[in-house]
This record gives C-alpha cells, structure tokens and sequence, in this order.
C-alpha cells in the first residue's frame, strides 16, 4: 500500500488527462459499483454539476466517478466523456430500459496559461477513464492540476505554480484519502508551523504572506470572478449514509481552510467532494473521520505544490525552483 494515496480506499481508481498543447487537463475518480457522496461548495464563483442530487433529501444514492477539471465551465463538458465510458461498460443508475451513470464534477480556472480556446472536452473525459487504475495517481503538474497556479490576490505575474496532490491515513481498517487540485487565489501555507510555501512573491521572487500585507492596508486589485478556485475529493472505505457523507466533505474543508489563506473568497469555487465506498462492514464514527478528513486534505494541499513543476509563459515558480535557488543562509 503506497503511503499517501487516494487509491489507497478500497474500490477507487484514479485517471489523469493532461493536454500536451497547453497546461490543462482533468482528473477522474472511478467508483463504477457505486459509492455514497456528498459536496460542500464554499467558494462563491463555483463551477459544478450534478451537485443538487448529492442533497440528502434527494433520491440518488450512489455514483459512480467524480471529475475534476480545467478549463473554467467549459472544462464541464468532460464529464459527458466520463458517462461514455461508463455507459459502455454498463455502470449506471437503473432507469427504466436504461441505465444511466451519475459523474458529479467541478471546475477550475486555468485560462491564464496558454491558449484558452483548449479547454478539457469529453474525449478528455473518456481517455482520463481509460487511464484510471488503483496505482498511486501522479501528483503536481498534470490533469486537473496542469494549468493550476496559487497566490493570484496581487495579480498573476506574481504568482507561482499549483498541482493536484494526494494523501491517506490509515487507522485499523478504515482508510481516509484526499484529492485535492489546488489553484487557489491565496497562498499555501504548512500548518506545522504557519510559513508560506507557495503564494504570492514579493519584490525578490519570494512567497510572501498575502494575508499579513492586507492586514497592512497593502489592498490587492480588483478580483476577477471565479479566478481561483480548489476542487477535490475526500473518501473512505467506512460505510456512510448521504448525509453522513455531505458533513464529512463539510469537515474536509478544515483542511484547506488550514493549508491555505485566504479560502473561501468571493473569487473562488472551493468545492470538495466526499466517497464512501463502504467496502469494510464498518459504520462511519464522524468525529474520527472528520478528523482524518482534514488533515490528508492539508497534507494532499501541500504535496500539490511541492510535486508541481513551474511554468515560462506566464511564469509560475515552483515551490522546488525556489528551494533549489535559495541562498545559503
């Protein structure tokens, strides 16, 4: 069992596309038998679809792959590739002579690098499914994570590289795991000890805290709505109810909410999903879960933006270009 994986819940898989002609891409979670979900969405530009349905009070039960996806809302459009696979595989809900697969997704906005007319399609979609398996997925600069960039509050040009990271915790036989991409408008910080690790620059190319310089009265210009945005998905292998599973995305947020600062802003669409695959006969203990949910959530933050690899055009330092270029103290 690899030490720090989603896939490391039982009856997951996890598939990359990341679109060679520009930083962009998507991110599939496969659970074709079937697994509870819930979503809290905090961020006010979110960019989601089929999250009415994960309400408790609503009928479907299951799904069978959650998306992650850049592109802005044109990066939606994955998801139908994502259904295609699973319909010719004949995973879905029943309905009547048919059945009909259920792919919640969410979005980020990517369009800042590259070409913005590339955005993830649903062939995008369909070849992050043929790639999906159990393995650890790749972290930092690839599928949804491709085009991802952090600490954008004072402008793009000082901003630095963001990815999608992953992280487990295993405690007996109920396994925790996240999936976060992080292209958030703040900075990521360790919660170890309160330092930036990947944010904002300042005058000599490096991270800075941008909440310390607006407590300063340094005022950011004028956010462009939905410029930001961290999606992911936290899951177990505990049995769950819908709702059970909606507090434990809920409780997932804690996790961003440490790792990264500022969160939750009008120009972000924070959203994270919650899996119960449901595969050991155990009931989910929500204080424990919760718990657990939070912190692989900061862990999967920070090991995007360590795994990530920079960018030229706009340039997006890496958090590793920066350590490797640090001077000796």
């Amino acid at each position: 069992m690899h030490p720090g994986s989603i896939t490391n819940v039982a009856g997951l898989k996890v598939g990359h596309f990341t679109d060679s002609r520009r930083p962009t891409g998507c991110t599939v979670v496969l659970c074709e038998s079937g697994a509870t979900c819930g979503v809290d969405v905090r961020g006010a530009a979110p960019g989601t679809r089929e999250t009415d349905l994960l309400r408790p009070d609503n009928l479907v039960e299951q799904v069978h792959a959650l998306l992650l996806s850049g592109g802005s809302a044109f990066g939606l459009d994955a998801a139908g590739g994502v259904m295609r696979w699973l319909d010719e595989r004949g995973h879905g809900l029943a309905v009547g002579p048919a059945r009909v697969p259920i792919v919640p997704a969410a979005v980020l906005f990517d369009l800042w690098v590259g070409d913005a007319s590339i955005r993830p399609d649903a062939a995008a979609g369909y070849a992050a499914c043929q790639a999906a398996a159990a393995a650890p997925p790749a972290q930092g600069s690839v599928g949804a994570g491709a085009g991802a960039s952090v600490g954008k509050l004072f402008g793009i040009e000082r901003a630095m590289k963001g990815g999608i990271g992953a992280a487990s915790i295993s405690v007996g036989a109920v396994t925790v795991g996240a999936l976060i991409a992080v292209n958030a408008g703040g900075d990521v910080i360790d919660p170890a000890g309160g330092a930036v690790v990947a944010g904002t620059l300042d005058a000599n190319g490096r991270p800075r805290s941008s909440a310390a310089a607006i407590a300063a009265g340094e005022l950011p210009a004028r956010a462009i709505a939905g410029m930001a945005t961290t999606i992911g998905v936290v899951a177990t292998n505990a049995r769950l109810t819908k709702a059970q599973a909606s507090k434990l995305a809920t409780m997932a947020h804690d996790g961003l909410a440490r790792s990264i600062n500022p969160v939750h802003t009008m120009t972000d669409g924070d959203t994270l999903f919650a899996l119960a695959t449901g595969t050991i006969a155990l009931p989910g203990e929500m204080t424990v879960l919760g718990t657990l949910a939070a912190e692989v959530t900061a862990r999967a933050v920070l090991n995007a933006v360590r795994a990530a690899a920079g960018l030229t055009s706009p340039r997006l330092p890496s958090v590793s270009e920066l350590t490797e270029s640090k001077p000796p103290r």
